[in-house]
């Protein structure tokens, strides 16, 4: 199954389960009624950001839109195996590294964010988590909610998802970082 068949099962299938029609996750999300359909029926491929407010506004984490509710839990992940989605505007590359753990176990995801690339998502309004970053390779700006930081390679930051975050790589080269989030 391809990324995008992928997405556009769970976003569907998420948000029929909260009993949501088109109409109230735009409303939610503050995107377009026709966006999201295009995303289900696959006919577009959402950015980064439009992914954010999409899980925001459903309560879920991003690797809950972008991987399969049912992968089973294994001590050996191969590199094969993990899903990797990239945003069709700027580049960002996610790699789901550890599957998305329903008991609320931490997920471990790698980022590639290119040169000069923003990124920003919304606050989460209800089932907030927790994320920690370790930057790889490069510089990494942060504004989380008022507060300001500017990493450089082998630094770390957490963070939770209840305030306005933005990701932006102040560099021509790109950056790496991994994130593990967890609900503690």
């Amino acid at each position: 199954m391809s990324i995008d068949h992928l997405l556009a099962t769970r976003l569907q299938a998420l948000r029929k389960a909260q009993g949501l029609s088109l109409e109230q996750l735009a409303a939610s999300a503050g995107v377009s009624k026709a966006m999201i359909s295009k995303i289900e029926r696959q006919d577009s491929s959402p950015s980064a950001s439009l992914l954010g407010r999409l899980a925001a506004s459903l309560g879920v984490s991003l690797a809950q839109l972008l991987t399969e509710d049912n992968a089973p839990p294994a001590p050996l992940r191969p590199f094969a195996q993990q899903d990797v989605w990239q945003d069709p505007d700027i580049g960002y590359l996610r790699r789901q590294v550890t599957a998305h753990d329903k008991q609320g176990g931490p997920e471990l995801v790698e980022i590639t964010l290119p040169g000069f690339a923003r990124i920003s998502y919304p606050g989460w309004s209800h089932r907030a988590y927790t994320q920690r970053l370790w930057l790889v390779e490069g510089k990494l700006n942060i504004d989380y909610g008022a507060e300001n930081y500017t990493l450089s390679s082998g630094d770390a930051l957490t963070f939770g998802v209840d305030l306005p975050i933005t990701f932006s790589n102040p560099g021509e080269q790109p950056c790496r970082y991994l994130l593990v989030m967890s609900d503690k």
